[in-house]
């Protein structure tokens, strides 16, 4: 706990110091001044007057008011995935909300993108979000104005869960408009920070918020971005990790849709719906439903298609009529009939045949 108050998330050089020696002594040299020597005189100075100001006993005892708690690596809730950050890693998580991190993280997606977001933006985050929820997915993204708080919004009424990373502590979050939603966040979800109560945003805190939502989750999708931007080094760092990248794509006319499309470009997965990323964060067998895209009526032989078009839309017809209408003989457009009526498209009155309705 003292040392999420000391060490700057993603600083990976003090973050291989204390995987090296561990955070009990790692803290113990902090206190008695040795200095490791991976760590240059200047970082270590401003790294001992940190530790100086901190006190993690009254960290806890903020965190424990409003609900919160510290969960570091080993403890049963610890998500293992954070691990793949290497000596970037987190030294612990503070966490807001009844929902075990773990758990959640296990079927997890972040739904990042433009703070500045269109009409269109806001639209596909929310139902995106909402039907991942309504699928049993946890939603990750970052709070922020635009897509990310349409992403929460959207799994929120999906009845679904919803994880918040944030760059500020989880006492108050950030920002500020967005604090009913993130007290509706924090009762279906969780409020997750590097930084312990109190702590504020910076653009480097920002930006080192973007690799726990990429590590956090199974695949990034990427709902609209402009070229630089936030989102997109959300997109990197989960392409670095092995994680899934996606993307849905806009119009060519936006410039909020730049960003995407360059994704898109280089590599990163098309999808328009959950099920399309479902099927590639998902288990095995967890596929794209395309039942709803496809006419049964395609999946007939081409002789099968032939006799059923020319069966009248109106009326009935008689099997010579229907077989010349089909360029086929009689007898064929007999056998292909009986076949389409045991498939329920057509039935037989007397020696007439029509469509079923």
């Amino acid at each position: 706990m003292a040392l999420s108050a000391v060490v700057e998330p993603g600083d990976p050089v003090v973050g291989g110091w204390v995987a090296q020696h561990g955070p009990v002594e790692a803290w113990r040299d902090l206190q008695d001044g040795r200095r490791d020597g991976s760590v240059s005189r200047r970082r270590w100075e401003g790294l001992r007057h940190r530790a100086g100001r901190t006190d993690p006993r009254a960290s806890l005892a903020e965190a424990a008011a409003c609900g919160g708690r510290f969960v570091a690596p080993g403890d049963p809730e610890w998500p293992s995935q954070l691990d793949d950050l290497g000596a970037a890693a987190p030294v612990g998580l503070w966490v807001r909300g009844t929902a075990s991190l773990r758990l959640l993280a296990v079927r997890s997606v972040a739904v990042v993108g433009a703070r500045a977001c269109t009409d269109y933006g806001a639209w596909v985050a929310t139902d995106l979000a909402r039907s991942l929820a309504a699928r049993g997915w946890t939603v990750a993204s970052g709070a922020a104005y635009g897509v990310d708080g349409a992403a929460h919004q959207g799994a929120l009424r999906g009845g679904g869960q919803t994880v918040a990373v944030l760059a500020s502590g989880v006492d108050t979050g950030y920002p500020a408009g967005h604090a009913g939603l993130l007290e509706r966040v924090r009762a279906q979800g969780l409020m997750v920070s590097e930084l312990p109560p109190g702590g504020h945003p910076t653009r480097h805190r920002f930006l080192q918020r973007n690799r726990l939502l990429a590590a956090l989750t199974r695949g990034t999708v990427v709902v609209e971005a402009a070229p630089r931007s936030g989102a997109l080094a959300t997109a990197r760092r989960a392409a670095a990790l092995g994680r899934h990248v996606m993307g849905v794509p806009g119009s060519v006319l936006s410039a909020q849709s730049d960003g995407v499309h360059q994704l898109l470009r280089g590599g990163a997965h098309l999808v328009s719906r959950a099920e399309e990323v479902i099927e590639l964060v998902g288990a095995m067998g967890e596929l794209a439903d395309v039942a709803g895209t496809t006419d049964p009526r395609d999946l007939l032989t081409e002789p099968a298609g032939r006799v059923l078009g020319a069966v009248p839309p109106g009326g009935a017809a008689a099997v010579e009529q229907i077989a010349a209408d089909a360029g086929c003989g009689v007898a064929g457009a007999q056998a292909v009939l009986l076949e389409l009526c045991a498939l329920g498209y057509v039935e037989r009155s007397g020696e007439s045949w029509s469509l079923r309705r």
